[in-house]
């Protein structure tokens, strides 16, 4: 629903919030008021010690005032319970109810001090029970102060004291053109100072240069265009994704026609060599893995990986491989050593050099598979965060290449400053001139993946050859012509419902209208919503068939947005101006459809079992599209199928399998 408005100001929270922190704090409060309630029956009649006729009155007047509080709770509680997320009506006189608890804070603060200083007078000589209770109440009191301002400052939105503008038509006609432009771009200009401020904030601890001031720009307005045209709390984006998970997962169990399950393997890459690619592609994220160094290798082997480095991090460092940048005590090239099995020898060039658009990458001679790889790390610092979200498009312009098209504005960046080092360096010479013979691989996963793909786009004039893995790589990549152009010569691997596989600009504008439709049309409080949720993502079950305002409606009023969901589009909070005529909901797309690169395997779990101490997962690989990455999943292994290590043990898994097959 809005947010909530009190004082004058847009807060990012919603009239329906209060349910389950105010249920907490009403429990608290009448635990507390009974344990108060029986201390003062008790000691009635023994307040003549000194000091006493003070706690009499002390706590007489806390009775009446967690009373009070407990009343104020339970009236909030209530009202909060009411109406649904996009029907806010029910509970329009929540701000009274909240303005009087607010108030009580104020006499609350003032006997939290009174009972601090008479706990701490050292003339009071009363019992130890009546004192020890008393420190309790003041510790309880002081807690519960400090929480409330910390979630004050949370929910505080800086751009809810900015004025609203709900301009209809005819208001908008009597507006100056000059006057409307000005008003939106004021808007628009402190909407992205807040976001640029909070980019800032959050990369305090880096330092920053001229690259990152662009980039915390750049990425401001992204967020700022993405979050202006919908008046959304936090807890309503996670309602919308519970109702979309449970949705998600009844569409799944319903049995699909077979023209849908045939479209998912398209016939022109039926006939490849799958399962040489699958064994290539297993070989081949070893390499990709072991470009996150030493993080990577004590995340898989948390036990044993400090002791198995120990002799190379105390070792010499190797004067035969280029390396650059910082690898303090050898941590990182003693971790990609155990994980790729390779000889100092064989490397040659390692860069651990990591500024934004500027990510490590490593150089080895492949002797198994006669290859030279390029591999790229993938996301593990806030630079390389800032490359991933620099996510404006712009043109790859190459020679005799005719399909140029847009790319991933910081993965491009990226991609030049690793290919001016390969050719302007020689790095690639010196690798073909200890093994001229051997063919070039580039590797990477997620961040990596998708700088490697670009990469592999800008090396395929000098190496047609050329042969290139991406794990994981970002959906917004590539447009459609040189994602078709890259079949020939780049595989992706993707596995189960990743995230990052589907994660693009228009693909997060669709997830942000199907999060407003359902929760615009969900007939349940929010409250019900949360708490179904959770027991169904910790303990599953059966998806929840919340009634909605679509059941019953025809097919053709489907199509048409509901009042409520496009009170949630287009009436702007107070932080951001309705100032455009025409709805969200119909205009056109902002950002143009970028891709995967290459041809894709899509990984899927097609059984798994539970043990003690274990799991095993049965997977299956099949060619996919790009048009089955064209929606985000809500899922828990949304996060965990895009991490190096499940991909590695899914790659192996099919490879093990294909070669037990043959052995058999």
């Amino acid at each position: 629903m809005p947010g909530l408005v009190v004082f004058g100001r847009r807060w990012a929270i919603g009239s329906d919030d209060f349910v389950l922190p105010g249920a907490f704090e009403l429990f608290v409060r009448l635990v507390w008021w009974i344990g108060i309630l029986v201390l003062y029956t008790v000691h009635k009649g023994h307040f003549d010690c000194p000091g006493g006729g003070l706690l009499h009155s002390y706590l007489l007047v806390l009775i009446i005032l967690l009373a009070s509080i407990i009343c104020a709770l339970s009236a909030l509680v209530y009202i909060s319970m009411q109406g649904t997320i996009s029907n806010p009506g029910p509970r329009k006189s929540l701000p009274k109810v909240l303005y009087t608890r607010l108030l009580l804070y104020f006499p609350e603060f003032i006997w939290a001090i009174l009972g601090a200083v008479w706990v701490s007078d050292s003339s009071v000589h009363c019992e130890k029970t009546v004192i020890n209770a008393i420190i309790w109440t003041v510790i309880a009191s002081w807690v519960i102060i400090i929480f409330t301002i910390v979630g004050v400052v949370i929910v505080f939105d800086p751009l809810g004291g900015k004025k609203t503008f709900y301009l209809t038509d005819g208001m908008s006609r009597n507006l100056e053109s000059s006057q409307s432009g000005q008003l939106l771009y004021n808007v628009k200009s402190t909407a992205t100072r807040v976001w640029e401020q909070r980019i800032r904030l959050l990369c305090c601890c880096i330092v920053q240069d001229d690259n990152h001031r662009v980039a915390f720009t750049s990425i401001a307005e992204l967020f700022r265009n993405y979050f202006s045209d919908t008046d959304l709390v936090p807890s309503d984006i996670a309602a919308g994704l519970i109702l979309l998970h449970q949705e998600q997962d009844k569409m799944e169990s319903c049995p699909r026609e077979p023209e849908e399950v045939l479209c998912h393997s398209p016939s022109s890459l039926v006939t490849d060599n799958l399962d040489v690619e699958l064994e290539n592609a297993s070989h081949y994220m070893l390499f990709a893995a072991a470009a996150y160094g030493w993080p990577y290798y004590i995340y898989t082997n948390p036990f044993t990986a400090l002791c198995k480095l120990k002799g190379d991090c105390c070792g010499n460092r190797p004067t035969d491989s280029d390396i650059t940048g910082s690898d303090r005590h050898n941590f990182h090239f003693g971790s990609i050593l155990k994980i790729t099995g390779l000889q100092y020898r064989d490397f040659i060039h390692i860069s651990f050099h990591n500024k934004i658009y500027e990510i490590p990458f490593f150089v080895a001679l492949d002797h198994k598979k006669e290859a030279i790889v390029v591999a790229v790390r993938g996301t593990l610092s806030f630079e390389d965060i800032l490359t991933d979200l620099s996510a404006d498009c712009e043109d790859l312009t190459l020679e005799d290449v005719l399909e140029n098209g847009f790319v991933h504005k910081g993965i491009t960046q990226a991609a030049t400053y690793i290919y001016r080092k390969l050719i302007n360096d020689g790095i690639l010479n010196q690798a073909f001139t200890i093994a001229p013979e051997y063919k070039l691989v580039v590797v990477g996963h997620s961040l990596g993946g998708g700088t490697a793909s670009v990469l592999a786009i800008m090396l395929r004039n000098s190496f047609p050859t050329l042969k290139c893995y991406a794990f994981s790589p970002p959906g917004g990549l590539l447009s459609k012509s040189l994602a078709d152009y890259t079949k020939h010569f780049i595989v992706s691997v993707i596995v189960g419902k990743d995230l990052v596989a589907r994660l693009s600009m228009p693909n997060m504008e669709d997830l942000k209208r199907r999060i407003v439709r359902i929760v615009a049309n969900c007939n349940r409080p929010k409250y019900q919503i949360l708490l179904r949720g959770c027991w169904y993502e910790v303990f599953g079950g059966d998806p929840d068939d919340f009634p909605t305002e679509l059941d019953g409606r025809s097919d053709s009023a489907l199509s048409q947005p509901l009042l409520a969901e496009e009170s949630l589009m287009v009436h702007r909070s107070p932080s951001y101006s309705a100032l455009e005529d025409e709805s969200p909901l119909n205009s056109p797309p902002q950002y143009p459809h970028l891709y995967l690169p290459g041809k894709i395997i899509h990984i899927v779990e097609e059984s798994s079992s539970q043990r003690l101490c274990s799991s095993d997962t049965k997977y299956m690989a099949r060619w996919s599209n790009e048009t089955v990455f064209s929606s985000i999943l809500i899922s828990p292994k949304m996060i965990t199928d895009h991490m190096p290590d499940v991909v590695l043990k899914a790659l192996n898994s099919l490879s093990q399998e294909h070669g037990a097959c043959l052995s058999c």
